[in-house]
């Protein structure tokens, strides 16, 4: 499967910081220090209703980290992954009465020009969870023969007290791990399993559902989990620097898939820092795809709004804070596109050395793109009121905005 095309990150003058971040497992900040390849995971999505906002928000954080560590004069192994099947893809797929392969390639592609548009770099690997399954077979298998897994009527199940860290990257008690398990896609009350939480590997073949060759396992597919398991392994290895996604992935998603990999390795962690990314909300309600409250990023270009007015009302909060979609969001952001661009199209201005190193410290500082976004603000309200003599210093914002931000002005 193919990523979208990658939009130029100019070069600046010097380096940036080593980038400090929230990390779910440990609930605080921690300093990342990769070596000269940043590895990082982010889960993609279950190609229906995309792009909405709340993906758009978690997307543009990640975004963010990678621009960040470029800045360092890293490079960057990013790898996503698309779930093209699962059960509410298919169930979607039925209740449109479309064929869900049709269905998810449809929204995959609408997902790639969202990407384009709004300027978020691609990953280097870009992988469906069907072009992923000859991976996952033989990780099932090797649970099983080592006692991690089981079987139970046919389909497969990990046992979650196969990894003495289990419960690690949560940090969640047993009765909301089972209440979120049921919320999220699980079974937790499902007769004959060995511990309530325990995640199906391999489902097998149900009538009328697609299946796949899975070997000694029988016709089936993949679980949820696992899915990115096998992704995150065979390009990453253990011990990468970046497992991202939206806040609620903690549970159970790479809780359990970081329990896989701890059982297949031996090794722990799977990654050095877990990063989550706040929800957003409309008309008070987090947008969710059963509710159906959401807002399109492709319908608002539709509309005219121009995409970088959409990554600066993203960029107005703060990644990991929980926000609501609202048309002054947007108004705002529309504004202030404006004023930047007045600012940075004149021959002249204010230096602008000092807001780069500002804008370098606030990303470093658990990716405040509010605080970024407040320092240009200041340097473009400086331009309107005063101008400036610095004859380089419009083009020098305009390049920095591009390179951390993602901005084009």
């Amino acid at each position: 499967m193919h990523a979208w095309p990658a939009s130029e990150v100019p070069a600046l003058p010097g380096k940036g910081r080593d980038l400090r971040i929230h990390d779910t497992a440990t609930d605080g900040l921690i300093t990342l220090d990769p070596g000269p390849v940043a590895r990082i995971y982010v889960c993609g999505i279950t190609p229906y209703d995309a792009t909405h906002m709340g993906h758009a928000a978690t997307y543009n954080a990640f975004d963010l980290v990678q621009r960040v560590w470029l800045d360092t004069k890293r490079q960057v192994h990013y790898v996503q992954n698309v779930t093209d099947v699962d059960d509410p893809l298919l169930e979607r797929a039925a209740r449109d009465d479309i064929d869900w392969v049709a269905l998810a390639e449809k929204e995959t592609a609408l997902f790639r020009e969202d990407m384009t548009a709004l300027r978020m770099l691609p990953p280097r690997h870009y992988i469906g969870a069907v072009e992923a399954i000859p991976g996952i077979v033989p990780l099932v298998e090797r649970l099983l023969a080592a006692g991690a897994a089981y079987e139970l009527e046919g389909d497969v199940y990990f046992s979650v007290e196969a990894d003495p860290d289990f419960g690690k990257v949560s940090r969640l008690d047993a009765a909301t791990m089972r209440m979120l398990s049921a919320e999220r896609g699980g079974d937790p009350d499902r007769a004959g399993k060995k511990n309530p939480l325990d995640p199906m590997l391999w489902m097998a073949a149900r009538e009328g559902e697609p299946s796949w060759d899975g070997g000694s396992l029988g016709r089936g597919r993949p679980g949820w989990h696992i899915e990115c398991v096998a992704i995150a392994l065979d390009h990453l290895g253990m011990g990468f620097d970046v497992q991202g996604g939206g806040s609620d992935l903690a549970f159970p998603h790479h809780e359990m898939g970081a329990s896989h990999a701890q059982a297949l390795t031996g090794e722990f962690p799977m990654a050095k820092a877990y990063v989550h990314a706040g929800m957003v909300a409309l008309h008070g309600e987090k947008m969710s795809k059963s509710k159906g409250n959401l807002v399109f990023v492709s319908a608002l270009r539709r509309d005219g709004v121009d995409p970088a007015a959409i990554r600066l009302a993203l960029l107005a909060h703060h990644y990991r804070a929980d926000w609501e979609w609202t048309d002054q969001v947007l108004q705002d952001a529309v504004d202030r596109l404006g004023r930047w661009r007045a600012a940075v199209s004149r021959p002249d201005g204010p230096p602008a050395e000092a807001l780069v190193e500002e804008i370098r410290e606030a990303l470093a500082h658990d990716l405040d793109a509010p605080a970024a976004l407040a320092a240009v603000d200041r340097w473009a309200a400086l331009q309107e009121e005063r101008g400036g003599t610095d004859e380089g210093a419009p083009g020098v914002v305009s390049r920095a905005v591009d390179a951390l931000l993602g901005v084009a002005l």
